[in-house]
């Protein structure tokens, strides 16, 4: 019987990434293979993100091509069943059918383990069909125990939603309440990934440091323990975490970064604003002050610890000053790299019914801040030239004979190389130039 065919876009974070992955698990033993051409495809799922810009223009916006192409291409027993998931399938609902009529499904980040009978009743004639429960337990545990693309680098998800209630964010509505899996669960879940190939794992959660899950005895384990029981895995040799929030940087986690040899040097710790001012209108529950103490601590444990930041720009009341705060952080801390964007309202959040900041302002705010970040980035890439760092290779390069992978810091490294030797490897590597992305090495025999 041939294959039907599964098209998934994703768009966002690695949280959003990993959720895709595990759709495509769910679908596969149902008769689904993937394909990267969304004409050829039976089943498109839009795995949406409600974080960035215009995130529901956009979706509409490729909801549109996918129309198209049926109407184009299709005759009604052959069209595409359309189904949109992630955090703007659960903050437009039924909106979505109103404006889409020929989308089938809609499902929320919380529900798409859902998705096998959703596509089932759609075949048999159903249509319109939505699931946006905040059922975290159902969800992994009817989520598949098989993976079935493992790469070098994987994604494991512990922890999801968020009780912090930034002004600008709109995780909690979409996300719901802060959840976290299993102490046993995760770790069947990495020795899975690991037996399959991975060598580097990455926790995921919306606040991965406010981890706490239960062991199988009952207690409460967090992100710290969690680590120390992975790290006995004797074929895991690098873990890393994502993303984090100040608040829950707790001292076991701080600590950790100087005890474990499989965690990684590099830690993304999103701050949003230098002002203190900001940060409390933002209702982020720390100061510059305590970020600060944050570093320090990571540093004194850690020398070599590279970090990284998210930073919003024009939030409503930003002064000048408020915005030199923000750059006087920057070049304090000397970051290795960050992610910076303009502020734009969510509808439903507290600051999008304050007054906004013109959008002039704001750009221009970013272009001073990103020229700083570009900088500091550039030159945390150069003073590696000349060391010796191990790197983990996951895939060919833009070029014949070049391969990339990692080094401890997250940068990307490219060498020249047969793939066939250095793929799924940690190699020395000589670095010999830096670029503002990514370094060149060498390989040490």
């Amino acid at each position: 019987m041939a294959k039907k065919k599964l098209f998934i876009k994703t768009y966002g974070c690695q949280m959003n990434v990993y959720d895709s992955q595990r759709m495509h698990d769910l679908m596969s033993p149902h008769g689904y293979q993937t394909t990267d051409n969304m004409e050829d495809a039976d089943l498109v799922i839009i795995n949406t993100c409600h974080i960035r810009e215009k995130a529901s223009e956009k979706m509409y916006s490729e909801l549109g091509k996918i129309k198209k192409i049926n109407d184009r291409q299709r005759s009604d027993e052959k069209k595409i069943v359309l189904a949109v998931a992630g955090c703007v399938g659960q903050a437009e609902g039924e909106e979505i059918f109103k404006r889409a009529p020929y989308v089938n499904v809609v499902v929320g980040p919380q529900s798409y383990h859902s998705l096998p009978e959703l596509i089932a009743k759609i075949h048999r004639n159903e249509n319109h069909l939505i699931e946006l429960d905040f059922v975290e337990e159902a969800k992994f545990d009817k989520l598949p125990e098989e993976f079935s693309n493992v790469k070098t680098s994987s994604f494991v998800s512990v922890q999801e939603g968020c009780d912090k209630f930034c002004a600008f964010c709109v995780v909690p509505y979409t996300r719901g309440a802060e959840f976290s899996r299993p102490l046993e669960q995760i770790y069947r879940e990495v020795l899975h990934l690991v037996q399959k190939g991975a060598k580097e794992i990455t926790l995921l959660g919306q606040n991965v440091n406010a981890y706490h899950g239960r062991d199988s005895h009952g207690n409460i384990i967090n992100l710290a323990g969690l680590i120390r029981f992975l790290e006995k895995i004797p074929t895991l040799e690098r873990i890393r975490y994502v993303t984090s929030h100040p608040i829950d940087m707790n001292y076991d986690l701080i600590n950790i970064h100087g005890e474990s040899k499989k965690l990684m040097p590099f830690l993304h710790l999103p701050i949003q604003s230098g002002s203190n001012k900001i940060l409390k209108a933002m209702n982020r529950k720390h100061t510059r002050e305590e970020y600060f103490e944050i570093v320090d601590k990571l540093l004194s444990v850690r020398p070599d610890m590279a970090l990284s930041s998210d930073f919003i720009v024009g939030f409503p009341g930003e002064t000048d000053r408020d915005f030199e705060d923000t750059i006087d952080v920057v070049k304090k801390i000397k970051f290795s790299q960050c992610y910076s964007f303009k502020y734009s309202p969510r509808p439903g959040t507290p600051a999008a019914v304050k007054a906004q900041i013109p959008e002039d302002v704001k750009a221009a705010r970013l272009r001073v801040l990103q020229d700083e970040i570009q900088k500091q980035q550039f030159n945390f890439n150069k003073n590696c030239v000349g060391k010796m760092l191990p790197v983990l290779f996951e895939k060919d390069g833009k070029f014949d004979g070049q391969v990339v992978g990692k080094s401890p810091y997250l940068q990307s490294v490219h060498v020249k190389g047969a793939s066939e030797k250095l793929l799924g490897k940690i190699i020395d590597v000589r670095i010999i130039s830096a670029l503002l992305t990514s370094l060149s090495g060498e390989i040490v025999s």
